[in-house]
């Protein structure tokens, strides 16, 4: 985070004042940077988990998006997630020019694009980037939001600068500035200026309040710039722990914490994460990377209070990070390399992605993710279990992947698997499931017994269907159901 507070007012008042000595060097400069703000179109398809088979509901939505490079267009994730048609027009011009996606990062919700042909837009503006504003500085957000075709530009004060979650993924948080003026749909993706140059990209607004929108700060954009540089987005790292704020005296005094002001008591350590065999629950956290961490989870960075994670923000795969903690009244120093967790996301929103399933019989067999959650919501006590502790009680290590029964379709071979709907598959023909592949690896085997069996956590008897009968089932339910493949497993080929 550079220079949060630093002569903020001095640098508004400064600017202001050249503005009035300079008002045709003003217009000049608003006029090529509105140029190279662009609108947005894009034409959406989701995917249906109830019926993975099918193609999904058709949609569309329009957005903000600006010049930063030659070819180089940036916005945010949402914009264009889903996007199977991505169309970009110029201020003032009625032609769309054909657009696709190069990197998309839906973790931090930041997407670059680039249109097919850049001879029309040769000779624009490329925006800067700034630091981040200070707070009660003035910032300009520019846009196509709702309400009109043409360009807007509203103005708005910075008020808050915060570790807040990032509702496109719904499980990532990182740092954001929110500003007193509304972000209404439309202006995703658009530039919030200061100075003209970028210190924030325009993402989300607050429906509980008036005029209050947020905007993604400098050091996550250029976070996101930096790790596509080598041509793919490798997403965030994390430090693989939770915190506990450590206020009350007698847990300090019962951890044998100085009353200094400083620690955090490590509440979990991820399993196989960075920390995992390095730290301990009950362990407290006194600094990271030299910055000492204050009884809440802050650190100071250049004059402003920010969450200790904010380290491991800026930082990527193999990286590493120094950390300093007590336990049980003894300090010790290490140093701990940087991964990313592919496993929790689990509980993200997923994007651009096509269904996996497996149907088997009448049977319909999908992986546990937050997609099909809340697709079906799914009323089993065992089922909510799981999924909200894949991560902490390491399930992971045992199952890739989450297999749920999720439909048992209507047919003569079907008429008594009742109740299984919604329960996770434990064992096929005596194997524990690992994921799905694995599934369908063992229900389409080759050598298969005159019967095959499978077990469901929490129901005490099992599924059993004659294997001799389920060639003739899969077509006959297949056809009824207008279910046109058996299987897809994120195969690059679509399945048969």
């Amino acid at each position: 985070m550079n220079k949060l507070l630093l002569f903020g007012g001095s640098v508004a008042l400064l600017h202001s004042l050249a503005l009035a000595q300079n008002p045709d060097q003003t217009g000049n400069r608003n006029a090529d940077i509105y140029k190279s703000v662009v609108r947005i179109e894009s034409a959406t398809q989701v995917a249906d988990y109830r019926t993975p088979w099918n193609s999904g509901r058709f949609g569309g939505g329009t957005g903000s998006g600006f010049m930063i490079g030659p070819n180089q267009f940036l916005t945010n994730a949402h914009v264009v997630s889903n996007a199977n048609r991505v169309l970009i027009t110029r201020r003032g011009s009625a032609r769309k020019h054909p657009a696709r996606v190069v990197h998309i990062a839906h973790d931090c919700d930041l997407a670059l694009l680039e249109v097919e042909d850049d001879a029309p837009f040769e000779g624009l503006h490329y925006l800067k980037f700034g630091d981040v504003p200070a707070l009660e500085s003035q910032v300009r957000v520019i846009g196509y939001p709702v309400g009109g075709d043409r360009i807007s530009v509203t103005r708005g004060v910075v008020s808050r600068i915060d570790f807040r979650p990032y509702s496109h993924s719904r499980v990532d948080s990182h740092l954001v500035v929110q500003i007193d003026a509304a972000i209404n749909p439309g202006n995703s993706g658009g530039p919030v200026l200061q100075d003209g140059k970028v210190v924030g990209v325009a993402f989300q607004g607050l429906r509980q309040a008036d005029n209050t929108g947020y905007m993604i700060p400098t050091p996550v954009i250029q976070r996101f710039l930096r790790d596509i540089g080598d041509g793919r987005y490798d997403k965030y790292v994390d430090l693989g722990i939770t915190e506990f704020a450590l206020f009350n005296p007698a847990m300090r005094k019962a951890l044998q914490v100085p009353e200094d002001g400083l620690g955090v008591m490590v509440a979990s350590v991820l399993p196989t994460g960075p920390c995992d065999g390095v730290m301990e629950p009950g362990d407290v956290l006194l600094s990271i990377d030299n910055n000492p961490v204050d009884n809440a989870g802050n650190i100071e960075v250049e004059g402003e209070k920010v969450v200790l994670h904010e380290v491991v923000e800026r930082k990527f795969a193999g990286d590493e990070v120094k950390l300093e903690f007590l336990r049980r009244g003894e300090k010790k120093d290490v140093t701990v390399t940087l991964k990313a967790f592919p496993h929790s996301r689990i509980y993200a929103v997923r994007y651009g992605e096509r269904p996996r399933f497996v149907f088997f019989a009448g049977l319909v067999f999908q992986p546990l993710d937050f997609n099909l959650y809340s697709a079906y919501g799914f009323d089993s006590p065992r089922v909510r279990k799981i999924f909200q502790n894949y991560v902490r009680d390491a399930l992971f290590k045992e199952r890739e992947d989450v297999v749920v029964l999720t439909r048992v379709e209507s047919d003569r071979l079907t008429s008594f698997i009742t109740g299984f709907n919604g329960t996770v598959v434990d064992e096929i023909n005596g194997t524990r499931v690992k994921d799905l592949r694995h599934a369908h690896e063992l229900l389409y085997a080759g050598d298969q017994p005159e019967f095959i069996t499978i077990k469901c956590n929490g129901v005490a008897r099992p599924i059993v269907i004659p294997s001799a009968e389920v060639e003739s089932a899969n077509k006959r339910i297949m056809q009824q159901n207008g279910i046109f493949r058996s299987h897809y497993l994120g195969d690059l080929q679509p399945a048969s």
